[in-house]
């Protein structure tokens, strides 16, 4: 018969877990990508640098998770990198590991929600900034080989389809291409789980910092424990949703058993009666 496992034996088979995770991610993935972007400006540069092909540009401000302005009734998103450059544009850059993230649609709905987010009332709609939105996508999207492709409004009614220039710009980049360019070593290192592998040294400085030194360790592993409580909330919340319209027990009786405070379940029942 196995023995139960104490709150001491938990925390550690926790943290091993979360060490044995910690050692596979790479900046393709989003809980270690948003990490490693965090106000850190001279990655973001290098990145931009690169995709957009400007070895000079100067990033002002970096955001990472960034929640954006929810329009009534329209569907919220959340940023994963929300860059701003000295030239006053806005670019945002996007991890897409699933292809059912990658579609035109969702880049069209960015590049949208961007403008929302950079146009304030009583502006003028020629003060908007000029927007890149930016997917990263972990296979390749158009299956050509390409390392990337710009996706940009054209008129049709003119003899060379001359561009609109509107200021919005969408990218795709090919996560899964190879090559000795910047941009094929670049995608290497957001391929790679081990730093010194890496090629460029903003992303084997940050990577190294948070896989292999006692702050950089400590900081990932409190971030998956606050990832798992949110999940345990997450749970929690939808065990007494669903015990609230069966209607069988009393509030009390369901904060108790989903361990959440009676004020929640509370909360949880106005808003499933409201």
């Amino acid at each position: 018969m196995r023995m139960a496992e104490t709150e001491q034996q938990r925390k550690e088979r926790e943290r091993q877990e979360d060490l044995a995770k910690l050692r596979g991610l790479r900046p393709m993935d989003d809980d270690f990508m948003r990490c490693i972007f965090k106000d850190n400006i001279p990655l973001a540069e290098l990145v931009l640098r690169i995709l957009l092909r400007e070895p000079t540009l100067t990033v002002e401000k970096v955001e990472t998770q960034r929640d954006n302005k929810r329009l009534v009734g329209g569907r919220s998103v959340s940023f994963d990198v929300y860059v701003g450059d000295t030239k006053k544009r806005k670019e945002n850059v996007e991890i897409q590991r699933s292809d059912k993230g990658t579609g035109k649609h969702r880049a069209r709905y960015h590049s949208s929600v961007m403008d929302v987010e950079n146009l304030d009332a009583g502006q003028e709609f020629d003060e908007l900034p000029e927007t890149y939105t930016i997917f990263i996508t972990e296979n390749d999207q158009f299956k050509d080989g390409k390392p990337y492709h710009r996706i940009e409004r054209v008129d049709l009614d003119t003899e060379d389809h001359k561009l609109w220039d509107d200021g919005e710009h969408i990218l795709y980049v090919n996560g899964a291409y190879q090559g000795d360019s910047d941009i094929g070593k670049l995608m290497h290192d957001f391929r790679c789980c081990d730093a010194k592998d890496m090629y460029f040294k903003e992303m084997k400085e940050i990577t190294h910092h948070f896989k292999e030194t006692e702050e950089g360790v400590e900081y990932m592993c409190r971030a998956f424990e606050e990832t798992r409580m949110e999940g345990e909330m997450r749970r929690a919340i939808d065990t007494a949703i669903r015990l609230i319209k069966r209607g069988k027990l009393t509030l009390e009786e369901i904060a108790e058993d989903t361990g959440l405070p009676i004020d929640k379940v509370q909360e949880l029942a106005g808003a499933k009666t409201a």
